[in-house]
């Protein structure tokens, strides 16, 4: 039930905001859930921002968070990669930015074709280049090399519309070499857990909010927790009638999961009086 959540896991783009711009709705949410105890994530598939560049994008927006409320995919490669590999070699598909946070998580980076890279791992990149391309398909044409990625999502939301985003990357790459690689973000239920395990949450206590089926409502389902749909990003209520990633409620927009919130949880305190 929608009244009883306390954590709040947002998907960002899309969802409570676009670009630089914070959709209307969601800094009352944002601060509602302060006020009764709770406490808000951001899962987000964006890898081109660390955790820190996060806390800084939101400061912008005066709302002011720490570190760990933010469980980006780039953070869970960089746990995940070193878990699996260590200090072995990773050709790296991805923004400086991201490169860096795998570097500062003591990973050891290349750009360069080399024989004992262990695993090619893509992310979300801006600074793309052809020969970047070519690069990791003359890696993974060998298949004693590894293939990760942060996430599968096909297409990233902008101001104009969409841009491709590492899932379009992955599938270029697939055409091309024949290889999948292991998403390590959204869908996969690892992330939610995570946030969870910060605050000791109980699974009916979490509620995931994102803009796009087959990533944020499927990671919320894949993780045994409610989900809520926004018609503010990718999909549409037309995708509603065919998709097997069915989402608990939907809305139009941030706003008005705001006001539901609110008036389920005063019909209830009306209710014990």
């Amino acid at each position: 039930m929608l009244k009883d959540k306390k954590y709040f896991l947002f998907d960002i783009d899309g969802t409570i905001a676009i670009d630089d711009t914070l959709y209307e709705g969601s800094r009352k949410l944002l601060a509602y859930i302060d006020s009764i105890g709770g406490r808000s994530f951001y899962i987000t598939n964006n890898s081109t921002k660390s955790r820190k560049d996060y806390v800084k994008k939101f400061e912008k927006w005066g709302i002011y968070t720490q570190e760990e409320q933010f469980m980006t995919a780039s953070y869970v490669a960089c746990r995940y990669l070193k878990k699996h590999y260590g200090d072995r070699r990773l050709f790296v598909i991805g923004t400086p930015s991201f490169e860096e946070e795998l570097r500062e998580y003591g990973l050891k980076v290349t750009r360069k074709v080399q024989r004992d890279t262990a695993c090619v791992v893509a992310g979300f990149a801006r600074t793309l280049t052809y020969e970047k391309i070519e690069a990791a398909c003359e890696l993974l044409f060998c298949p004693e090399i590894d293939f990760v990625a942060t996430n599968p999502d096909l297409r990233c939301p902008v101001s104009f519309g969409f841009i491709p985003d590492c899932g379009g990357i992955c599938g270029m790459l697939k055409a091309a070499a024949d290889r999948t690689p292991y998403y390590v973000g959204k869908p996969n239920a690892k992330i939610v857990r995570l946030c969870m395990e910060q605050v000791n949450a109980r699974t009916d206590e979490v509620l995931v909010v994102g803009d796009r089926l087959y990533t944020d409502i499927a990671c919320g389902i894949n993780a045994g927790v409610e989900t809520a749909l926004v018609y503010t990003g990718e999909a549409k209520p037309e995708d509603i009638k065919n998709t097997e990633y069915m989402p608990d409620y939907t809305y139009q927009n941030i706003l008005e999961l705001y006001e539901d919130f609110v008036r389920e949880r005063k019909a209830v305190n009306e209710e014990e009086k």
